[in-house]
């Protein structure tokens, strides 16, 4: 394999100096218009690519690269914030660097380190842990980080989330409204603010509309569509089943529709997800979902996070958009009529 060619192989071709080629390649000043040339010349010749973040890391400047780290890139979710994001960083001329979280709290700090032992100039996180204290000392050095989805906690950096109270308390006040009163609930991880967020929702739907919290109904900790299938499979076969479900994330939401064709009830038990997903709209029954704007939440990170670099020291910011409820067939799905004597 042909190595890749170096700053003295630039400066042996064209016959100058190493800090004559440092000077064309970093556009400094002091070279004459002949030097230039050969060297650029040489350059062409050998396919030589500078090294800008090395160059900027020995002169003090920026790396021209950001960290994105974000629950998981697979997830049509996190794939539609890094795009945002990477929208935002192109007219910038700024690199983008990503990596999946799983919600892991070891993986978390592992690969925030891994971002900053690459000198990126600023970070955007989905925070999974309890603390991002260990990001106090790179912020102090003067790393920019925003929070995405969540926020973090043991530092004051800008965050922009979206109402995920307001979302769910919309959702299940609609259900209720159509006369469900068994209502089930299943969440992620307990210890992931947006689930706790859902699920507070959740339950002041249920007290808006007079109706018992039945924590046999409330199923946390469910960590992927498989695990939903079960859990839903599990309380559609039970004694007292529910007549309505609220999936509070889009891959459980995938989960519940599998449990509910399984046992043919799609067109009789009424659902609800949090995060809208490819094709559900085109699924028999159309699912109704939360909707989020990632677009949006993605591109006010960008923005949030750019001018964070640009103005450190300015007060961090708190940003929150508004949630939209997609109303599909699903969700429309009225409880049966109970049996005459």
């Amino acid at each position: 394999m042909r190595m890749r060619a170096t700053m003295k192989d630039v400066a042996a071709l064209s016959g100058v100096s190493l800090k004559t080629v440092s000077r064309v390649v970093n556009a400094e000043s002091g070279v004459s218009d002949d030097l230039i040339q050969r060297v650029q010349n040489a350059v062409a010749q050998l396919d030589y690519r500078h090294n800008l973040a090395a160059s900027n890391l020995r002169r003090g400047h920026r790396t021209g690269s950001i960290g994105v780290l974000l629950h998981d890139l697979r997830n049509p979710f996190s794939a539609t914030l890094l795009r945002a994001i990477e929208d935002r960083a192109r007219p910038a001329g700024v690199a983008v660097l990503s990596s999946s979280l799983d919600d892991l709290q070891d993986r978390e700090a592992l690969m925030a380190h891994a971002m900053v032992s690459r000198r990126v100039d600023g970070l955007v996180l989905m925070p999974t842990g309890d603390d991002q204290s260990y990001l106090f000392s790179d912020i102090r050095a003067g790393l920019a980080v925003v929070a995405v989805d969540r926020p973090a906690r043991g530092i004051d950096v800008d965050t922009v989330v979206v109402d995920n109270v307001g979302g769910a308390q919309q959702a299940v006040a609609d259900l209720a409204a159509l006369g469900h009163r068994r209502i089930a609930c299943l969440s992620d991880s307990e210890q992931i603010w947006t689930a706790g967020e859902r699920r507070r929702g959740y339950l002041q739907a249920l007290a808006a509309a007079g109706l018992e919290r039945d924590d046999r109904l409330l199923i946390a900790n469910l960590r992927s569509a498989d695990d939903a299938t079960q859990a839903a499979l599990e309380l559609l076969d039970g004694i007292e089943p529910p007549t309505a479900i609220f999936a509070a994330r889009n891959d459980l939401t995938v989960g519940v529709v599998r449990a509910l064709r399984q046992r043919g009830l799609q067109r009789t038990i009424a659902l609800t997800g949090f995060d809208d997903f490819p094709m559900a709209d085109l699924l028999e029954p159309a699912v109704t979902v939360v909707a989020q704007d990632l677009e949006s939440l993605g591109a006010r990170a960008g923005d949030l996070l750019f001018a964070r670099m640009q103005h450190g020291s300015a007060p961090s910011r708190q940003v929150v958009l508004p949630t939209t409820l997609m109303a599909r067939e699903s969700g429309e799905i009225r409880p049966a009529a109970p049996a005459s004597a």
